[in-house]
């Protein structure tokens, strides 16, 4: 069941009651439910949501400004995007550890200073998907270890021009969006 009941009393006449469910399709990353739920003025009805593991997605900042980004083809756009490093959460494995894992093996990477920057949603009306940004500087190339079935490149650009390519377009990716304005709003300001 979703949700961590973390609301005060005031938000009782918004709240969802879960009455039953079922897992309806499971799947090598997501899980497909569907609750049904009483609704706060006593009607039900059917919520259909995707289970995720959650995930971390990282923002690599070089000493001299720069921030390493990455070009691969997304199936179910059927184009390649831009975006930062990022991957699910293996099972137990808490947010910064798949930070650091993601960034070593998809980029090479190592950085010697992170740093929780926030959490998103980034699709609140149909998973419980939550990822934790994080920002890595110090970075040090080791060497890329992808996994077998991952065909990504790895590129550095100035983080201003990262900033003009969310402007435009150019990256669209939700939680690469949300990083790169963290880091502008929050550390840059």
């Amino acid at each position: 069941m979703p949700g961590d009941g973390a609301h005060d009393d005031g938000d009782a006449g918004l709240a969802e009651q879960f009455l039953e469910g079922e897992e309806v399709y499971t799947g090598v990353l997501l899980h497909v439910r569907r609750d049904r739920v009483r609704l706060p003025n006593g009607r039900s009805a059917v919520r259909e949501y995707i289970r995720h593991p959650g995930a971390a997605v990282i923002v690599p900042l070089f000493d001299d400004g720069r921030v390493l980004l990455e070009r691969q083809f997304r199936y179910p756009h059927g184009r390649i995007l831009i975006e930062l490093p990022a991957g699910k959460l293996d099972p137990g494995e808490p947010h910064l550890q798949t930070a650091q894992r993601e960034l070593r093996e998809e980029t090479g990477y190592v950085a010697r200073d992170w740093a929780r920057l926030g959490v998103i949603h980034p699709s609140v009306a149909y998973t419980d998907e939550v990822i934790e940004i994080y920002l890595a500087r110090g970075l040090e190339q080791r060497g890329a270890q992808l996994d077998d079935d991952e065909f990504l490149e790895t590129f550095v650009l100035p983080f201003g021009e990262a900033l003009d390519w969310v402007r435009t377009g150019r990256i669209s990716d939700a939680k690469s969006v949300a990083g790169l304005l963290w880091v502008r709003t929050f550390l840059q300001s």
